[in-house]
């Protein structure tokens, strides 16, 4: 076991800080509780296990507007900086209403077709592709976001029935509100004006019963009720006496076979 010589504390008095044998051996202690604990001859409390700390990519309030005007949201800078909502908040603010003028811009620009510019406004004409699709176009959401050579990308969402849907446009501005070209094939389609929706095949109609026609259910049917006891068969009635008594056979007439008469 080395012997260490106690020089003193750095200038921030977290560490003690040792000597070796020669001076050119250099060792430092954190100056924590364990350390005051020995020396005071007292009882070491026990090692705490280390934390996980997360360290923060702090990232500048210029690299946070890049982030931003390049279509990233608030929630997601903040997500992959590891930094809070309220900070990107602040600096993403003016960058986010430079996107929504772009897309307001965007709206009143001119579609670049074949032929050349359209005379119709980008709002206009995907307002008329959409009603003739039977959809309505008031519930359209728009933004937009500059790519890294510095050209703006617009993007249009709308839905269709539980479906969402979105197409993107390349807007340059200039003379006359500039232009609009599409970038995918949803953007194509609404800005064709010889695109015909693609129809659906009729469905054939079933004939259901209305709840009207359908037979209430037959209540359940009683059960029959018990049949009455039949009565035992009468039993012939006995000849009565002159005096209204039954004649009693003699005994010897029950035996014998005779009758109380005298006949056989």
């Amino acid at each position: 076991m080395r012997e260490l010589k106690v020089v003193g504390l750095d200038p921030d008095g977290k560490y003690v800080l040792c000597e070796g044998a020669s001076s050119a051996e250099k060792f430092r202690l954190p100056n924590d509780e364990r350390l005051r604990a020995v020396l005071a001859g007292e009882p070491i409390p026990p090692e705490q296990p280390a934390l996980d700390i997360v360290v923060t990519n702090m990232l500048s309030p210029k690299e946070i507007q890049a982030k931003i005007r390049a279509g990233a949201s608030v929630e997601q800078v903040a997500a992959a900086s590891g930094s809070d909502v309220a900070r990107i908040q602040r600096f993403a603010n003016p960058v986010l209403l430079e996107r929504f003028r772009a897309a307001e811009l965007a709206t009143a620009a001119h579609p670049v077709l074949a032929d050349g510019p359209a005379v119709l406004t980008l709002l206009e004409t995907v307002t008329a592709a959409l009603v003739a699709r039977g959809l309505s176009g008031d519930k359209l959401s728009w933004d937009a976001w500059r790519n890294e050579d510095s050209r703006w990308t617009v993007q249009l969402g709308w839905q269709a029935g539980r479906s969402d849907n979105v197409a993107h446009f390349r807007f340059t501005p200039g003379a006359h509100g500039g232009t609009v070209t599409a970038i995918d094939d949803a953007a194509s389609e609404l800005i064709d004006p010889d695109f015909k929706p693609r129809q659906l095949a009729p469905v054939a109609r079933l004939a259901f019963e209305t709840p009207d026609a359908v037979a209430e259910p037959a209540p359940p049917a009683e059960p029959p009720a018990p049949a009455a006891p039949t009565p035992p068969p009468a039993q012939p009635e006995q000849p009565a006496s002159r005096r209204g008594k039954p004649a009693i056979p003699a005994w010897e007439d029950v035996l014998l076979g005779v009758r109380s008469s005298g006949q056989r």
